[in-house]
């Protein structure tokens, strides 16, 4: 087997349309131990005439159920501008074109259109690629055609991105690892990871089950397709463009590599997609794993972990998916982390706005909409008096909106006259010359927690135990 050599300029995986490997790319790879660099005439690309996947990906039924998904999806245009409304058109005049063009290998991807999305750490962003509707269509479609290939392959311990699979399983799972006594934690934190993808290692990963060679070649393109920021072109000589339906089943195939390590060494984890979290059942233990973890990551999977971030705790003191942790009598328990009450009251304190131009049938609808989404992810949680505490907030502010509203005293005296009060009471308070915040506690008399769920206004302890699991 001949391997590459430092000096050269780029290879050619096979001839069956697959592109020279970039430059960049050789440059990355030129400190990686010549046994695990990609070889020339690798045993494991073998076949590549043989187009029965790329067939499987391009089938009426494949293809159909993958414009099903985005047209479910929506989504925004890349930089085409082209609307997912616009897609049934455009594939009824050129379906049989498009198809051809993939086919030969001749079919060119978009680039993707960056979006920068901020995160909770302030002046940080998190950047997403955008793809063309078409593009994301077949992504979508290829994303279809691997799945069964990889599911198979994928870990236990994993449960980003896949079917049947979501966050709840993966905080069952510290839980009853946390029940057995692992108890001290390595939260791993892969600095940029979605940016930071070798793409050289990434075909490699392909190549051991996809013998398709036109497949691994619409995917290196799909790789390479390059990013339109600010109506610049720049090139993706790395990394996994964040935002399309390949790049999770890509990113689930690329940290399957650290799975199957962690296996072999018999270490007990839960990775949702880049979070992953390792239990020990010692501190001391917990540290010799994260040294030596890390390194394994950063030397064979030329990947970034961020050292500042990654940090060894007791489960007690971390945070996973939002949720935390505590201990009672013996058992592990779940609780909503402090930081996601936080995010959760300014959400709520946004859709309660006093100076917000929403109608009185609009905002509860938002709210509710809201309230059960977050119920329904945190509903593993014990939160039943903090639930209380909270809603007993929101409806004071509930009431601060309509009394802003009924800004008159003459408006006052007409809206408080339905509830039935003696004239002596509704004079009180149409009257009342306090504040806005202060005002809404004696508007209890009037706009009752009952009142408050007549017009439509869920609270969060109510849903709470209609879909508790607790």
């Amino acid at each position: 087997m001949n391997v590459t050599k430092h000096g050269y300029k780029g290879r050619k995986l096979h001839k069956g349309d697959c592109p020279r490997m970039v430059v960049v790319e050789q440059r990355e790879y030129v400190e990686v131990p010549a046994h695990v660099r990609i070889a020339e005439h690798n045993d494991i690309i073998t076949d590549l005439s043989a187009d029965s996947l790329l067939r499987k990906i391009l089938s009426r039924d494949n293809m159909n159920e993958a414009y099903r998904k985005v047209k479910s999806n929506r989504g925004t245009g890349g930089v085409d501008k082209m609307s997912v409304d616009e897609l049934l058109p455009y594939l009824r005049d050129h379906r049989l074109k498009l198809l051809r063009q993939i086919k030969d290998g001749k079919y060119k991807p978009s680039p993707v259109r960056r979006v920068e999305i901020p995160k909770e750490e302030n002046g940080k962003v998190r950047k997403l690629g955008i793809p063309t509707v078409v593009d994301r269509m077949i992504q979508q479609a290829i994303a279809q055609g691997l799945t069964p290939i990889y599911e198979p392959q994928f870990s236990e311990s994993s449960f980003g991105f896949r079917p049947k699979r979501g966050a709840h399983d993966a905080l069952k799972q510290c839980q009853r690892d946390a029940n057995e006594g692992y108890l001290y934690v390595v939260a791993m934190d892969l600095e940029k990871f979605f940016d930071t993808v070798c793409q050289s290692k990434l075909i490699e990963v392909l190549s051991r089950s996809i013998k398709d060679g036109k497949v691994i070649s619409l995917l290196h393109k799909y790789l390479n397709a390059g990013i339109i920021r600010q109506g610049v072109l720049e090139r993706s000589e790395q990394g996994v463009p964040q935002g399309g339906p390949l790049s999770p089943l890509l990113s689930n195939i690329m940290l399957n590599e650290l799975d199957k390590e962690l296996e072999k060494r018999g270490h007990k984890f839960v990775r949702y997609a880049d979070d992953c979290m390792l239990l020990c059942k010692s501190r001391r233990s917990a540290e010799r794993t994260k040294a030596s973890i890390a390194r394994y990551i950063e030397e064979k999977l030329f990947l970034k972990v961020n050292r500042e971030k990654t940090s060894v705790a007791h489960i007690s003191q971390v945070k996973y998916l939002g949720y935390g942790f505590y201990r009672y009598k013996g058992e592990c328990r779940l609780k909503v982390h402090r930081k996601s009450i936080v995010k959760m009251k300014e959400r709520l304190r946004a859709i309660t706005n006093r100076n917000k131009a929403i109608s009185n049938e609009e905002r509860p609808r938002i709210l509710g909409r809201y309230v059960k989404g977050w119920v329904n992810y945190f509903k593993l949680a014990d939160m039943k008096t903090m639930l209380q505490e909270i809603d007993a907030w929101l409806r004071r502010r509930i009431r601060a909106v309509y009394w802003k509203q009924w800004k008159k005293v003459k408006t006052r005296y007409k809206m408080i006259r339905r509830y039935n009060l003696p004239d002596w009471k509704v004079h009180e308070l149409a009257n009342c010359r306090k504040g806005i915040w202060r005002a809404a506690v004696m508007l209890n008399q009037i706009l009752a927690n009952k009142e408050i769920a007549r017009q439509g206004y869920t609270t969060l302890a109510d849903y709470y135990r209609q879909v508790s699991e607790n």
